[in-house]
């Protein structure tokens, strides 16, 4: 008679098998499959009833023993080796395609050390496979981006930087990026990285002049448990992430002196030290660094450790500003609307000659930056397919524009302005909404010329309610 134990040993056993994520199934001496829990099922297709009785051979495992699975269960490396070490590989599913998995197997044998049976099990991969495709999808797609297709320009200064990111990707050197804010300086840290023996190790961003002095010592050099307030932990910093790939510091120029004195450090001898101890960490990391302010001057007012400077300026690449090389911003602007268009899934086409006239003629203190948010700006209120004028940001159409003359006009009509009159200029306001930007892009004038106008005839800035 079975034990009551027996039995409650038995159903759990049967219990935690059944509730088990992973594939377990068990053989006999003979090879033959005796149990089959309800994930083998799921990864498998194959149900109990459909395994139990059959062979192992019914999951065509590509791998086991470096060979394909034998047809004699005896000549199976398990009866002679005993165990199967955690081997990735692929079965075949019921429906006929394959699924990675991990096997692992294990010889049963009884007090006289006879084998009685194999215990198998399998992990689906899956939904690993899976997350590594997309890993794979997301570096191709960083590839992608930070191509030099992505930094666009057919002017000379353009592609002098890209000869500069050519050679300074075949190389280890320090890279100094200088440039305005909104010129791209990332963006060719990027292709610096990306084009590198680097690339499929982590590119670090630091924004040096985002953190206050203590907090950016520890975002960089990492710190040890209790090395300060509010450290409760040991935590790696970003030279330590970045090992074997790349660190790109940001607004370099920013750092304060016992930083410059730290980076110095790190830079010389490869070497960091976590905020609160004395231990030196090696770290293989290329550095590259960028700033929009200029160090040599911050040099020459003791700003900047020139001894620093001279390590972090091995190769130096400048970024020119939008306003130095306009030929570029047809170019730009088509790619961006390439871009908005993906996103909002319109279809604009273009912008319209007086638009681009506005963008040619625009100082663009912003630099690129500025004209991508003209361009997203742009398709929050075109309708159409174009880009007009009135679809441009407020400041940036505020400017003195010259509409685009006929073929063939007189010299002199280029600066034609309308002259203005009292009552001319109110029929305009009324026309308009009381928009005097509107009205001066009109009338070929300032908006300041506007008010000068309004004071000068005592018209109200506001529109009168009657």
């Amino acid at each position: 008679m079975t034990k009551p134990k027996e039995i409650w040993d038995h159903q759990f056993a049967n219990l935690l098998l059944d509730s088990m994520a992973e594939g377990v199934f068990t053989l006999t001496a003979n090879g033959v499959i005796r149990s089959w829990n309800p994930s083998m099922e799921k990864i498998s297709g194959y149900t109990a009833e459909e395994a139990i009785g059959r062979t192992c051979q019914l999951l065509k495992f590509s791998s086991c023993f470096d060979q394909s699975c034998p047809k004699d269960v005896k000549a199976c490396g398990i009866f002679q080796k005993g165990t199967v070490d955690p081997l990735e590989c692929k079965l075949m599913h019921k429906n006929g395609h394959s699924v990675a998995v991990i096997k692992n197997a294990r010889l049963v044998k009884d007090e006289n050390n006879a084998a009685i049976g194999v215990v198998e099990t399998v992990t689906d991969l899956t939904e690993l496979t899976l997350a590594r495709q997309k890993v794979d999808e997301a570096r191709q797609q960083l590839l992608e981006i930070h191509q030099f297709g992505n930094l666009i320009g057919k002017s000379r200064v353009m592609q002098d930087v890209f000869k500069a990111i050519r050679a300074a990707a075949n190389s280890d050197a320090t890279i100094l990026i200088q440039g305005e804010s909104g010129t791209g300086k990332e963006l060719v840290a990027g292709a610096i990285h990306y084009n590198h023996d680097r690339f499929k190790k982590p590119l670090v961003t630091v924004n040096c002049s985002a953190l206050s002095e203590s907090l950016l010592e520890s975002e960089l050099f990492g710190h040890v448990k209790g090395a300060y307030t509010g450290a409760h932990i040991d935590r790696k910093g970003r030279f330590e992430e970045a090992d074997g790939g790349t660190i790109f510091l940001d607004e370099i120029g920013d750092i304060n002196p016992f930083i410059q004195l730290k980076l110095l450090r790190a830079i010389q001898e490869k070497q960091i030290e976590r905020v609160g101890e004395s231990q030196k960490r090696y770290v293989d990391i290329r550095i590259i660094t960028a700033t929009h302010k200029d160090l040599y001057q911050l040099v020459g007012e003791g700003l900047f450790r020139e001894d620093l400077y001279y390590r972090l300026k091995v190769f130096p690449i400048h970024i020119p500003a939008l306003r130095k090389r306009k030929e570029d911003i047809p170019l730009l602007t088509r790619h961006f609307i390439q871009q908005f268009n993906k996103k909002t899934g319109k279809s604009i086409k273009d912008v319209t000659s007086d638009a681009l006239r506005v963008f040619m003629d625009y100082h663009w203190p912003g630099n690129v930056r500025e004209l991508e948010n003209a361009i997203e700006h742009a398709f929050v209120l075109c309708t159409g397919e174009q880009i007009s004028i009135f679809d441009l940001p407020v400041d940036i159409r505020q400017m003195e524009f010259r509409p685009i003359a006929a073929e063939n006009p007189p010299p002199s009509s280029v600066h034609v302005r309308k002259k203005v009159s009292r009552s001319g200029l109110l029929e305009l306001l009324y026309e308009c909404g009381w928009n005097k930007a509107e009205v001066a892009r009109r009338l070929g004038k300032s908006r300041t010329s506007v008010w000068k106008y309004m004071k000068k005839w005592h018209i109200p800035l506001e529109m009168p309610e009657t």
